[in-house]
């Protein structure tokens, strides 16, 4: 890919923080309040803890919102904002406050976290009303919203860093929730162990940035990565890729996402939607000071979007389990933010817009999926499933917004984002548009498919079933993100967020000549079409069976298994990470252990062969002196005779 135009970032010093800036750090106080009084308080806070942790997350919301309006009243130059709240670390040439910068970037997460993460803290009222931790549940709630709302209010790297690991141990703590399932217990294990791998990435980075730059604050490395020779930001937007694969699962960090949904529903909206898997997206966004002076790294962010949006896309066609097709679908349409960020200056505000809308519809249909799963007895299965439309008919209705958001319908807020991802690519580079587009048309067969098996095609329903709509405190929710998921593009009436985003990631070139605007929409819609009606005569024609059949294709095969990226991983890492363990614990066993312990051993065993000499015996010790006598004798003899 080429090199953007650096001249359009421009570098601007935050202003100190005064007025209701002054209460940013109460944004992640309050869901972190409520983290440590569920936690630490224990039993006393069953019955009422989980009510208050979710008004704080609201709390946060509202702060949120009041600062987004007060900044929308300033001129563009005037946006940025950094509360300073005390020293971190100071050592040598490192000087490291806990600071926090408040944006247009970091207020569109804000708004975003703690909006939809508000909202899943309600749903998950519901849900979660009759399990017996529930209260430990919530706390984990907010420690992950806490974490990520750190994440995307750090002024520097090491305080990202901070959030960056807060985030990975809630997930680990949620994906594991039901720890009595083994299952979810691997399931969690592997999301925290692949998750470690980026992480490698991601401190690497922060050490390189520190050696390069001599601090990790994003204002003052933003005003010198032009010193630094293109080879080293290469490297250092190599190893922040490598973080952002990890959390926002890229290939190849990737194959934790899909065990993930052995966590309860609500922690999959929140994984999916508006905490972890976006953390990488805000990365590399946020890094993008770096990536305008790392082509190498930049080409290789926009070959792995590319990888990714089709691998998730593929997964999704032969999936079952309603949370695993959503779940392939989010590594598609990060895949596609990824895209967005990867084409640069141009790319980065439609990278963002996409994660907002998304958002608004990936919660929306991992609440919708939960609501299905609770009038359906915990199954998820979409073959035992079957004309739910007119049994849990608000559910029906909201996913199905969700539905035509995700696949790109005109009007809703997907046709919006994600097609202005691909006209970038387009005008970039037509090949990688191509993958793009063609990525619209599978997400157009696999969320079609789903929509069918679940909600459409003959009734399929195990015995003793019945499915019914789910409570208020639910449905609530679901309504508010499906208006969301119509109305998200109001976003780029008068290339609003384009605008609003500049001062983060500069202005956009527009460019002459290419593939017009309104035709990339209408080929867009065209194959996305075509992936639907495919959709229709495979799945909307036919009889679903209840079980699925042994004998299919080897396309519908690769598909079911992840595209065998479980067995790549184990055939390229964890089996060769495993025989070179197991040689150098053999190694020190045997080796080291026979060193240090084989002296002793040798010199116990002489010893007792000695010991047996030392009898007594007056008769032995005469025999022993005429022995030594007669090789004495015997050798004098032989002597002589030579």
């Amino acid at each position: 890919m080429p090199l953007s135009d650096v001249q359009n970032i421009p570098i601007v010093d935050p202003a100190d923080a005064h007025g209701v800036f002054s209460l940013l750090w109460l944004i992640i106080a309050l869901p972190a309040l409520g983290a440590a009084v569920l936690l630490i308080g224990g039993r006393w806070t069953d019955r009422w803890g989980p009510l208050v942790a979710t008004i704080l997350p609201i709390g946060s919301f509202v702060l949120s919102l009041v600062m987004f309006i007060v900044t929308l009243g300033r001129d563009s130059g005037d946006r940025q904002v950094m509360q300073h709240l005390y020293t971190w670390m100071q050592t040598g040439h490192l000087n490291v406050g806990m600071d926090l910068l408040y944006d247009p970037l970091s207020s569109l997460f804000l708004l975003l976290i703690t909006g939809v993460g508000s909202l899943i803290h309600v749903y998950s009222l519901g849900y979660m009303e009759h399990d017996a931790r529930k209260r430990r549940f919530f706390g984990y709630l907010n420690l992950f919203v806490a974490a990520m709302l750190t994440l995307v209010l750090a002024e520097n790297y090491i305080a990202l860093f901070l959030g960056w690991e807060g985030v990975g141990l809630a997930s680990y703590l949620l994906i594991g929730f039901w720890q009595h399932k083994p299952s979810a217990a691997a399931a969690a294990k592997k999301a925290f162990v692949m998750n470690r791998v980026g992480d490698m990435g991601m401190s690497l980075a922060i050490m390189l940035v520190f050696v390069t730059f001599g601090s990790t604050s994003f204002s003052v490395i933003s005003q010198a990565t032009g010193d630094a020779s293109q080879t080293r930001m290469n490297i250092l937007g190599l190893l922040l890729l490598l973080g952002a694969c990890g959390k926002s699962a890229q290939v190849p960090l990737q194959a934790w996402l899909l065990d993930a949904m052995e966590g309860p529903t609500p922690v999959s909206a929140l994984i999916h939607a508006a905490t972890m898997v976006t953390a990488g997206v805000y990365l590399v966004v946020r890094s993008n000071f770096v990536f305008e002076h790392a082509p190498a790294a930049q080409t290789v962010v926009v070959v792995v979007a590319v990888v990714t949006l089709l691998w998730g896309a593929i997964i999704g066609t032969a999936k079952d389990d309603i949370k695993k097709v959503l779940a392939g679908s989010t590594m598609s349409q990060i895949g596609y933010m990824m895209l967005g960020a990867g084409l640069g200056v141009a790319g980065y505000a439609f990278a963002i817009f996409h994660l907002l809308t998304h958002g608004f519809f990936k919660a929306n249909m991992f609440l919708g999926a939960g609501s299905v799963m609770h009038g359906m007895d915990d199954d998820v299965d979409m073959r035992h499933y079957g004309v739910l439309s007119k049994a849990m008919p608000v559910t029906f209705l909201t996913f199905a917004m969700g539905y035509l958001a995700i696949i790109g319908f005109p009007g809703f807020s997907g046709f919006w984002s994600k097609d202005k991802i691909i006209e970038t690519a387009l005008h970039q580079n037509w090949v990688v548009g191509v993958f793009a587009v063609l990525g619209a048309g599978i997400t157009g067969f696999y969320m079609t498919r789903l929509m069918l098996m679940t909600f459409f095609t003959d009734k399929r329903w195990l015995k003793g079933i019945h499915p019914h709509e789910s409570p208020r405190v639910m449905t609530i929710p679901l309504i508010v993100l499906a208006a969301l998921s119509v109305l998200g593009g109001v976003m780029l009436i008068n290339d609003w967020i384009v605008d609003y985003l500049d001062p983060v990631v500069g202005t956009p070139v527009h460019e002459s000549g290419g593939i017009p605007g309104w035709a990339v929409s209408v080929i867009t819609v065209a194959v996305t079409a075509v992936g639907v009606g495919v959709a229709w005569f495979l799945v909307g024609r036919r009889p679903v069976p209840v079980v699925a059949p042994v004998q299919v294709s080897w396309p519908v095969t690769v598909a079911r298994h992840d595209l065998y990226g479980d067995a790549i991983n184990d055939t390229l890492v964890v089996n060769p990470s495993r025989h070179v363990t197991s040689t150098l614990v053999d190694t020190d066993r045997y080796v080291v252990d026979g060193l240090l312990t084989g002296g002793p051993v040798a010199v116990g065993a002489v010893a007792g062969l000695l010991r047996r000499a030392q009898n007594g015996y007056v008769r032995t010790y005469a025999l022993s002196v005429l022995g030594g006598a007669l090789v004495v004798v015997l050798a004098l003899l032989a002597v002589n005779l030579a």
